[in-house]
């Protein structure tokens, strides 16, 4: 698995910080300053496999650069970690719908942006390994090729996001069991509860809308969680 990072940063003296950090950690590192520098990697022969994506760079708004990620089917799988001084509730919940992993607001432990790249990568140096005994999941007209990173809902291709998808597996894997916050931020992200549960329900309401009568069977229960219904 490739271990090519992108950081995307317009203050030099804090993507000097970063690159040299992220250098010591053992990743691959490259440096864009603006989003027209990004984009150029992106497009390149050999995308990373993780961008560090501030939101307000000199030519456009990080949110396009994201947009782009999840808009090329190449670069789907790309996770992205955004960080901004923009630390408002609504600020991370557009983040999170136009298809971010994982959101920092700046000031920012240089630390925990480590731990939480390196929790993205090793989750998914875990997931791309072969599977012993589970290859596909099927509930109905929904189908889950574990191997092959698709989705069908009556054999059509659903499009989901990296953290969508092992959102709906972890859900099929524990259906019927309620499911809380606090365990699918740990089990799906990958990290503590200190991150905001409001990164769940931003997912779980973007997962429900592309699940069409599925959606619904991810039912909250108030004060606990989630549960995926098989039963009714």
């Amino acid at each position: 698995m490739s271990n090519r990072i992108l950081i995307v940063e317009d203050e030099p003296d804090l993507l000097q910080t970063l690159a040299f950090n992220f250098t010591n950690e053992g990743y691959e590192v490259t440096e864009a300053s603006n989003g027209a520098e990004a984009l150029e990697v992106l497009d390149g022969d050999n995308p990373p496999v993780l961008v560090i994506l501030d939101l307000m760079l000199p030519d456009m708004s990080g949110l396009d650069v994201c947009r782009h990620i999840r808009a090329t089917s190449h670069l789907k799988k790309i996770f992205v970690i955004m960080v901004t001084a923009k630390g408002e509730e609504l600020d991370r919940v557009v983040g999170f719908e136009i298809g971010a992993d994982d959101y920092l607001v700046k000031p920012y432990s240089v630390r925990e942006l480590l731990l939480r790249a390196n929790g993205l990568i090793k989750r998914n140096s875990k997931e791309s390994a072969p599977e012993e005994n589970l290859e596909i999941l099927n509930f109905e007209d929904l189908k889950i090729d574990l191997n092959k990173h698709k989705v069908y809902l009556k054999d059509k291709k659903i499009s989901l996001t990296s953290k969508e998808f092992k959102l709906l597996k972890h859900f099929l894997v524990k259906a019927d069991k309620v499911q809380n916050r606090d365990v699918l931020l740990d089990q799906v992200w990958g990290y503590s509860s200190d991150v905001t549960t409001r990164t769940v329900d931003t997912h779980v309401k973007r997962l429900r809308s592309k699940l069409g009568k599925f959606g619904n069977k991810i039912e909250t229960v108030r004060g606990e969680g989630y549960i995926f219904n098989k039963s009714e």
